[in-house]
């Protein structure tokens, strides 16, 4: 529930215009709501600032139908990641305003003006890995954060990342989004002052093992200030990279 919601709830069992059990129906559902096959977590806005959000994979089209609907009548944006085309036509049927991003499979449900703030700047490294960098990007946006791109930037090509140091300078996290032997987030690493967080992702031939090549690299890298996520967890990035781009605006 958003915590704007909570206070003018507050507001208005105070002024008498909601009695108080009328105000306690309301918020029936804090900390959560048991739908038998899930648990929904209606208290997560007012501890972490967004609501929960769905990881669709591994749901039926009637579980993230009914999770999303859910959610949608507490929380004025919420997210669901991992999804299909055929699971956003089902919360489409329940929820009109949502959205569905492809590349990134988010089905995303935005609601009133959203204020920007900070810098958050996605570099990938090549084409292939759009579907993650834009899954990060898509996050943080939906959290609030002002977000620009740079994409198919990777080391092979390096005068497309130096051509931009415009846009590493501005920013005040930066997300890298590389697969193969990731080697992009340890050059930015280098270049930048300000938190970098690498994320590697399954692109690549054999011996990138599905990634596990890059994650490797990322972690051992010799660019001090770059923090490392799962492989191909674009949204955990995004996630991340919103919690400190919030930090003193």
């Amino acid at each position: 529930m958003d915590p704007r919601e909570i206070r003018g709830l507050l507001e208005q069992v105070k002024q008498g215009r909601l009695t108080v059990d009328q105000g306690l129906d309301r918020l029936k559902h804090l900390p959560y709501e048991d739908m038998g096959f899930v648990k929904i977590d209606h208290h997560r806005h007012l501890r972490k600032g967004f609501a929960e959000v769905v990881y669709c994979a591994g749901k039926t089209v009637e579980q993230v139908q009914k999770i999303m609907e859910a959610l949608a009548k507490t929380s004025s944006n919420i997210m669901g990641t991992r999804a299909t085309q055929e699971m956003y036509q089902a919360v489409l049927e329940v929820i009109p305003d949502a959205e569905y991003h492809s590349l990134a499979r988010l089905i995303t449900v935005r609601r009133g003006e959203q204020t920007t703030v900070g810098n958050i700047l996605v570099a990938c490294a090549g084409t292939s890995d759009l579907p993650v960098a834009e899954e990060a990007a898509l996050t943080a946006e939906m959290m609030g954060g002002k977000v620009d791109r740079l994409y198919d930037a990777g080391v092979a090509g390096i005068h497309r990342l130096l051509m931009n140091r415009d846009k590493l300078d501005a920013a005040k996290v930066v997300i890298v989004v590389a697969g193969m032997e990731g080697a992009l987030a340890s050059v930015v690493g280098g270049l930048v002052d300000k938190p970098v967080i690498a994320v590697p992702t399954s692109v690549g031939y054999g011996a990138s093992f599905n990634g596990l090549a890059a994650l490797l690299a990322m972690l051992n890298t010799c660019s001090s200030g770059v923090t490392v996520v799962n492989i191909d967890n674009g949204f955990g990035a995004g996630y991340a990279a919103a919690l400190i781009n919030r930090i003193g605006e």
